[in-house]
């Protein structure tokens, strides 16, 4: 069989050939990149396009009209000493009041002295709230509410005695971004020494151990930039920023692992750096290849989710993976061709060298704890898929009754933030006050009889409902046509008494009021509202995506190795290890089984947008490891050893590998997943789990003992499927596919043959 240079192969030639101008390209993508990202502003998604249902639609409505649902903002003032009719506890909300119209950054403000706001007074008498919205777009509130802030927390020092704070959509999401930023920037400080400590161990050279994490780095840098400027076409939320500086760090990492390790291992064959560069290029590079281009389809499935946090995170976690492909089939190899034999340089002390570095992972390998596991396996099959097939399959059990919800201000734990601390308080004496429901009226005549008097239906309805709470407040637009009447709910806003109050609201509430006026569109927003109907959207998108998932990886496994067996029971040990971390991530967060480890409250569900983020991006991920391992058992296969014996030989002599990158995708996670935000807690751990059940249950049990069981069945390729191309599986380490070993006459019509 004739040699063919792939993409992959070409790239990482060319680099090692014109090394300096490779490195000098690389910088100066990651220059244009930043400054061109730094040049504009990040823009963000609108509020409808955050939810969706009845809340998008009420969102809509005003947008259309010109408007946006105010971000709507309490103060609350609270005397123990003080009750809401002495002149002191009147003084303070007076003083309150004055304070923040002077800002020019409020409007429709209502005092509970004046008659409209007398309910927001608490039956104990001693605590009181002023109400009042954002001027301007809510969106942009947060980047407002500065001045408010400011004037609450004077009017709190200028009267002893009485406590003035603030809580709001505005003040809240102003306080919880500024510390998020906080806690990601540390997290990511700790994530890159952690992550060099790890490739020390593993690679027990300080050159080897910093070149993945250079690189990295600079492929988050990169990608950030790019984000930025690609935040005008698809608007990218907090969550998204997030994300990528996790996935980036992760693939960063393990793409330059696969590549460096083979690059050492062809050099201990006896290659000298340009023959050794070559040979990874046409082997780890192609695995790069098609293991970034499987996770950025994957990734791609998120669009149909019709949701706009997904399409952010979709689009920041495409950019920065295949900004890691492009570094690691480009830069890379150049730098490795620069540095040669000086990439062992920094020897750690006692620190052995990489086991798998030695062809055909060596007899160290052999030795080892995965040697001694995999011939366990090996020689019993049957037993070991039936028993790790069957304790993953238990840890799946719970991921049945896995349950979504938005958990809204308890994504933090309160102590971690004064303005939560302001939120419980308030819920005490206002359940449902600081998180209204909002509902958005569109008809003719509002301004006039009609609309007031169903207005006044609506209030009376409010306050004789259960469930639902005053004060209610009332907006019509300047030309009539558009009102936003406002009202609380019970509950947190995302548990379950606010879920049964929105519901009653929607069904019986708003019929019977603004229901009864001719012609008009009436639909509920706000918190409660959006967590539901993204919810409802969500179960009812997740079949379409998981099944664009699973279909284009079960065509990319039948093309890269023209097998039908290799390309389905990809899907099934994916699904498992995506299965079993869901039930752990339910097990620890839904039921609370982690609380006291991890330091957080249960909300009784997993964050809306975990369950499906990490069912694209694991299943991607999971292919990294999947495609190395399989390509070098190919590989073998295709050298004409036989299968049990290329199974054994491309374990072995990948374990090292996939364990170390393994291992830093699991800390870098472990990392995220011990920031307080619980979102990031529940997918840092989800992620870690996976990683974990993945690299070691399934590459080292459930992979081997599958193919092994079925011995050259693997390789089956129905005659209609003859015509698909030769695929992407590694070829020999030469750099050209070696010979097909040869086939018994019985078996030439089921066996597929070709890399």
């Amino acid at each position: 069989m004739t040699s063919r240079r792939g993409l992959a192969q070409a790239a990482g030639r060319w680099s090692s050939t014109h090394r300096w101008a490779a490195v000098l390209l690389w910088l100066a993508f990651v220059v244009v990149a930043t400054v061109a990202g730094g040049m504009v502003t990040q823009q963000e998604p609108t509020p409808a396009e955050l939810t969706n249902g009845e809340a998008r639609h009420a969102e809509q409505i005003l947008h259309d009209a010109g408007l946006t649902l105010p971000a709507h903002e309490v103060v609350f003032v609270h005397g123990d000493g003080a009750r809401a009719d002495s002149a002191r506890f009147r003084s303070a909300v007076t003083d309150v009041v004055r304070r923040i119209e002077d800002t020019g950054k409020v409007r429709d403000v209502v005092s509970p002295l004046d008659p409209a706001g007398a309910a927001a007074v608490s039956a104990d008498r001693h605590s009181a709230l002023v109400q009042f919205d954002m001027a301007g777009d809510a969106v942009k509130a947060k980047e407002e509410v500065q001045p408010v802030l400011d004037a609450v927390a004077k009017a709190d020092e200028a009267h002893p005695g009485i406590a003035v704070e603030e809580f709001g959509e505005a003040s809240f999401t102003h306080k919880y971004e500024q510390k998020l930023n906080t806690d990601y920037t540390n997290a990511e400080t700790i994530s890159f020494p952690v992550t060099l400590g790890i490739l020390l161990v593993a690679f027990g050279a300080l050159v080897a151990a910093l070149l993945p994490v250079v690189l990295a780095i600079t492929v988050v840098v990169a990608a950030g930039g790019l984000l930025i400027l690609s935040s005008h076409l698809v608007h990218i939320d907090q969550n998204g920023s997030s994300v990528m500086s996790l996935i980036g760090i992760a693939v960063g990492v393990d793409y330059s692992l696969f590549y460096i390790r083979r690059v050492r291992e062809e050099r201990a064959r006896g290659n000298a750096t340009q023959a050794a560069v070559s040979a990874a290029a046409a082997t780890s590079g192609r695995s790069v290849i098609v293991s970034g281009l499987t996770v950025l389809v994957s990734l791609a499935g998120l669009f149909l989710s019709g949701n706009g946090i997904f399409y952010g995170m979709a689009t920041a976690t495409i950019l920065v993976v295949a900004v890691a492909v492009l570094g690691s089939v480009t830069v890379l190899p150049a730098l490795l061709s620069l540095l040669g034999h000086r990439i062992d340089k920094g020897r750690v002390p006692l620190l052995p060298r990489m086991r798998a570095e030695r062809p055909g992972g060596g007899a160290d390998a052999r030795r080892g704890l995965w040697g001694a596991v995999l011939g366990g396996v090996l020689r019993r099959p049957a037993v070991s898929l039936a028993v790790c097939g069957g304790a993953l399959a238990a840890l799946v059990v719970p991921a049945f009754s896995l349950h979504t919800s938005d958990p809204g201000v308890s994504d933090l734990p309160a102590k971690s933030l004064p303005v939560l601390q302001t939120y419980e308080r308030i819920q005490r004496s206002f359940p449902g006050s600081s998180a209204p429901a909002k509902v958005v009226v569109k008809a003719e005549g509002l301004g006039g009889p009609a609309g007031e008097a169903a207005r006044r239906r609506f209030t009376e309805a409010a306050g004789s409902t259960p469930g639902l709470s005053g004060p209610v407040t009332y907006r019509v637009s300047g030309d009539g046509k558009v009102a936003v009447a406002t009202v609380g709910l019970a509950g947190t806003g995302t548990d379950g008494a606010s879920v049964r109050a929105l519901r009653t609201l929607r069904t019986k509430v708003v019929p019977q009021t603004f229901g009864t006026i001719p012609g008009a569109e009436v639909a509920v927003g706000g918190t409660t509202a959006a967590s539901v109907d993204t919810n409802a959207n969500l179960s009812d998108r997740a079949p379409w995506v998981a099944g664009f998932v699973l279909l284009f990886t079960f065509v990319v496994m039948l093309v890269s190795f023209r097998s039908l067996v290799v390309a389905a029971f990809t899907l099934v040990l994916n699904l498992l290890s995506v299965g079993a971390a869901y039930g752990i991530v339910v097990l620890t967060f839904q039921r609370g089984w982690g609380e006291g480890l991890l330091g957080f409250t249960s909300t009784g569900g997993i964050a809306s947008w975990v369950p499906l983020f990490l069912f694209v991006f694991l299943f991607g991920l999971s292919m990294d490891y999947h495609v190395f391992v399989v390509s070098r058992i190919r590989e073998g296969h295709d050298r004409g050893l036989p299968t049990s014996r290329a199974i054994e030989q491309g374990i072995r002599g990948t374990a090292s590998v996939v364990t170390g990158a393994a291992v830093v995708m699991v800390a870098v996670a472990g990392v995220f997943g011990t920031l307080p935000q619980l979102s990031m807690k529940e997918s840092g751990v989800g992620m870690a789990t996976a990683v974990l059940v993945d690299a070691t249950f399934v590459r080292i049990v459930l992979l081997p003992a599958t193919m092994k069981l079925l011995g050259d069945a693997n390789w089956y390729l129905p005659r209609g499927l003859r015509w698909l191309p030769a695929g992407f599986a590694e070829p020999s380490a030469g750099g050209a596919a070696a010979p097909a070993r040869s086939a018994r006459p019985a078996d030439r019509d089921t066996i597929a043959t070709g890399a």
